[in-house]
């Protein structure tokens, strides 16, 4: 007994011990989960959020999937089965093969596409890429409730990548609200929702690396840059800010694989909102100026007597342009237009492209170390293709595209000329291509009569019939060569 009760107190005191060891570890335990329940909701660290959960819940409805269809059409180029076998146009097999495969050659087939887009009104008008939407035949949106409506385009911006299409329903939309993408600071935090894989809405969250990025898409470029993870699918849809706004739009990945490597890019929505009027008529026009310009490298500052790099330098003036008319020279120095300082080359183009036609703009320059300005009356810049596509319509099918030369196509394209005919496509198998004509050539002459414009080409080509061979004079680089072209009968 003796012995059992020497033991009670000392059994009491491990007890004691044990329960403040245990009170010391499991209470900061569960304060830790109270926490970390707070912080499903809220921030421990101020300027971090808890969670985007919020955010995406009342996103979601607004996010659609776009699935596209384009019919393609098989180009036959002999008029009977491809295989060849060992014995040649004697295959005692020829007749076995065109019995049982020949009519299983597709002529057509359904090329299917996915992408997303996000509700930007409730008529039903809904922000995409043009790329998801480009050259398609049938056109499908998916609601985040599963509801699908046919979707018509009405309008199309190549130049930046944007498209607006439409959805005719009764049902209720919720529309994103549009933020303001110049106010976007590196570091901020961004949600990228989109639907990659057709696998249904899903979110990537990341900040922004980088702004006015350029990837050399287009004279457009002006890219936000995010680690946040756009995969394939998530073209066309939203970029979001912390308080749910729109301040992109999802396009393009840099991947040597295919998949997010934490580098995307997103056009800012300004540049949307500030196209979206026009494209709501169904066809945007843009101011034109009439210049090439190039970007100032340390060398040419030095040699112009420039006192930084900043501006765009006049490589070229296009006779007759709005720039010609108003004095601005080949190697001016453009500082500033229509009030708004050019940092860099890139910054021009587009604010050019944004400026009324027929607006009158103040454009500051540099010239021979002093400062001028001029007031230039802005033209129109003239679209590339679609009335040249009209113009061929009757004419023999060459397979390729030729446009009428000027300084900023050849500042795309990468072509030293400013003015001529130039082959911007080709496509694969045409004549054209079988002749060895290639995109970037420049057109000369055609049967040893020389072209100026993009008229005297078409009448040109309209006077040949099938089966006539076209003999071309092009610029390739420094040379020239003539290549022979047979019109299919």
């Amino acid at each position: 007994m003796i012995h059992k009760e020497s033991r009670s107190p000392r059994t009491a005191l491990i007890g004691w011990i044990i329960l403040c060891f245990l009170a010391g570890f499991i209470g900061p335990f569960l304060s830790q989960r109270g926490l970390s329940a707070l912080a499903q909701t809220g921030s421990l660290v101020p300027g971090v959020p808890g969670s985007f959960s919020r955010l995406v819940k009342k996103a979601k409805p607004s996010v659609v999937n776009i699935s596209t269809v384009k019919i393609i059409k098989g180009r036959r180029l002999v008029p009977s089965w491809p295989f060849r076998g060992p014995f040649g146009q004697n295959d005692p097999f020829k007749d076995f093969f065109d019995r049982f495969f020949k009519d299983q050659i597709p002529k057509e087939y359904r090329q299917k596409a996915l992408g997303s887009g996000f509700i930007i009104d409730r008529e039903g008008h809904i922000l995409t890429n043009n790329h998801v939407v480009e050259q398609t035949d049938e056109i499908m949106v998916k609601l985040a409730d599963e509801k699908e409506y046919s979707a018509k385009i009405i309008g199309r911006d190549p130049k930046t990548d944007l498209a607006l299409i439409k959805i005719d329903t009764d049902h209720e939309l919720v529309p994103l609200p549009l933020g303001d993408s110049d106010k976007l600071e590196v570091g901020d935090w961004v949600v990228a929702i989109g639907n990659p894989f057709g696998l249904g809405n899903t979110v990537t969250c990341g900040i922004v690396s980088a702004k006015y990025r350029h990837i050399g898409t287009g004279a457009y470029d002006n890219f936000i840059q995010t680690d946040a993870s756009i995969n394939p699918g998530n073209s066309g849809g939203p970029l979001l800010n912390t308080k749910g706004e729109v301040i992109g739009i999802n396009t393009a990945i840099f991947s040597q694989s295919g998949g997010s490597i934490g580098i995307g890019f997103a056009i800012p929505i300004n540049m949307a909102k500030d196209l979206l009027p026009q494209l709501k008529k169904g066809k945007v026009v843009r101011g034109w100026l009439g210049v090439m310009i190039q970007k100032i490298t340390p060398e040419l500052k030095e040699k112009l007597g420039l006192k930084d790099e900043k501006g765009a330098l006049v490589a070229d003036v296009t006779r007759g342009g709005p720039a010609d008319k108003a004095g601005i020279k080949r190697g001016d120095v453009i500082i500033s237009f229509d009030g708004k300082k050019i940092e860099e080359m890139n910054d021009l183009p587009y604010i050019v492209a944004s400026t009324p036609v027929n607006k009158v703009v103040t454009v500051e320059v540099i010239r021979k170390g002093k400062n001028k300005k001029f007031r230039v009356k802005i033209g129109r810049l003239k679209e590339e293709g679609k009335a040249q596509a009209e113009e061929t319509e009757g004419k023999p099918e060459l397979g390729m595209t030729v446009e009428q030369l000027t300084p900023q196509l050849a500042q795309r394209l990468g072509v030293r000329e400013s003015t001529g005919l130039v082959v911007v496509q080709v496509e694969a198998s045409s004549p054209a291509a079988e002749a060895g004509i290639m995109a970037r050539d420049i057109i000369l002459e055609i049967d040893q009569e020389p072209l100026h414009n993009l008229d005297e080409f078409h009448k040109k080509i309209g006077k040949y019939d099938k089966g006539d061979t076209i003999l071309f004079l092009i610029k390739r680089g420094d040379a020239t060569l003539y290549l022979t072209l047979k019109i299919p009968k």
